[in-house]
């Protein structure tokens, strides 16, 4: 059993590799192949397509897990058993109030509160 989970953890170290690998490249490719033709600025190596990467992911990623995922899921579930729970007067108040305060699902509404069809 023992072996089972060294294995595991050797497979995933070598996975998490060549993921951080695969995508340094990508974004030295992406970069090198656009940005210096598009904005003029300088072709990047690779430990500066590790660098862009990381920081992305401080920036808009984040390291905190599954926690917000699993944060949402519960959100979501908590407001579909209120809703359930609500009579149908109740549900269809809660849809006018809604609609009103967010225009329709596929009108919008124009600052003079006229509705507007979406081009």
């Amino acid at each position: 059993m023992n072996k089972y989970w060294v294995r595991k953890g050797i497979l995933f170290f070598l996975f998490f590799v060549a993921a951080v690998l695969l995508f340094g490249f990508v974004v030295m490719g992406i970069w090198n192949a656009i940005l210096p033709a598009v904005l003029g600025v300088k072709v990047i190596s690779f430990a500066q397509a590790l660098g862009i990467l990381l920081l992305s992911k401080i920036l808009f990623g984040g390291f905190g897990g599954g926690w917000h995922r699993n944060h949402r899921r519960g959100h979501w579930m908590e407001m579909q058993q209120k809703f359930g729970s609500m009579t149908p007067e109740e549900k269809e108040r809660f849809k006018a109030e809604w609609k009103n305060r967010c225009g329709g699902r596929w009108n919008m509404k124009t600052e003079s509160g006229s509705e507007a069809t979406p081009n």
